[in-house]
C-alpha cells in the first residue's frame, strides 16, 4: 500500500469516527496526474463541518503532514476542501455533495466506502464497472 493510500484511508477513517456520512476514497491514480486521492465525506452542519476538519488536521499534525491549505468554514459554506498534495479532502454538505456529485464526475475512479467499522468496494465502484462495461 502506497503512503498517499493509507494517508487517504487514515483521513477517511477519522472522518468516519467524527460521524461524517457517505464516506468515501476514489482512487484517482490512473486518471488524474495531480493527485493520487479523494477523500469525500458529507457533513450535517456548518458546526460538524469545522469540527472534521479540525479533526483532520489534528491528525495530519499528529503525523507530521502539513496540508497546503488551512481552509476556514464561514457561516454560509458548503465545501471545505484541504490539498495535501496527493490527497484532496472534501467536506461538503449534503446538498452540496448532491449538486456536484464528484462520484459521478470521476465515475473512472475505484471508489471504495469508509465507515467507522472499515472500508469496502462502494457503489461507485461498481457503477464505474458497468458504465465501462456499456461503452465497451
Amino acid at each position: 500500500m502506497s503512503n498517499s493510500q493509507s494517508l487517504a484511508f487514515a483521513v477517511a477513517s477519522v472522518l468516519a469516527e467524527h460521524k461524517a456520512q457517505d464516506v468515501q476514497v476514489l482512487d484517482l491514480r490512473e486518471i488524474a496526474g495531480w493527485t493520487d486521492f479523494f477523500v469525500l465525506g458529507s457533513s450535517s452542519s456548518i458546526t460538524h463541518m469545522r469540527g472534521l476538519a479540525r479533526f483532520v488536521e489534528e491528525y495530519l499534525d499528529s503525523e507530521k503532514i502539513s496540508s497546503l491549505n488551512r481552509p476556514v468554514a464561514s457561516e454560509d459554506e458548503s465545501w471545505l476542501l484541504m490539498d495535501i498534495g496527493d490527497l484532496v479532502v472534501h467536506i461538503m454538505s449534503k446538498e452540496a455533495r448532491s449538486f456536484y456529485e464528484l462520484e459521478k464526475l470521476w465515475y473512472k475512479a475505484k471508489a471504495y466506502s469508509v465507515s467507522a467499522e472499515g472500508s469496502t468496494l462502494g457503489s461507485a465502484e461498481r457503477r464505474a464497472e458497468s458504465q465501462r462495461e456499456n461503452r465497451a
